[in-house]
């Protein structure tokens, strides 16, 4: 069984805490944690916007706090994201996130990042065999 406290997470173990522009994200459960998928908690500031491409990986998102919108960029749909709403890029979908006010997002990603992972320019991350140690 594994069991973490966030709070312990965010103040003793910074390797499992990621920041990037305007957001952080902490890594509840990395791959290495054997489990098939990574388990992730993340804060986008307010009034930031990113664009994301999960090339090789899965995610799937669920809005815990805040508001804000997700728009597909190859529909041109757009979303509102609120508290209670969950949205899954089950075709690597690129997209835009923005955050209008503060939002807190339980993550998961298939497969699982190991914690090195940091976006490309592309927005997407790098396969876990193209990462080093």
């Amino acid at each position: 069984m594994i069991v973490r406290d966030f709070n312990k997470i965010t103040e003793t173990e910074r390797s499992r805490v990621v920041s990037d522009a305007n957001w952080t994200s902490v890594r509840m459960l990395l791959a290495d944690d054997g489990m098939g998928f990574s388990f992730h908690i993340t804060f986008l500031e307010a009034g930031s916007e990113h664009t994301f491409e999960y090339k090789n990986h899965f995610e799937s998102v669920y809005c815990m706090q805040g508001t804000g919108s997700i728009t597909d960029l190859a529909t041109g749909e757009t979303h509102e994201i609120k508290p209670g709403v969950m949205y899954a890029l089950d075709k690597h979908d690129r997209h835009v996130l923005k955050a209008t006010e503060e939002l807190v997002m339980a993550c998961c990603f298939n497969p699982p990042v190991t914690g090195k992972e940091v976006h490309r320019e592309d927005g997407s991350y790098a396969p876990a065999e193209e990462l080093v140690d």
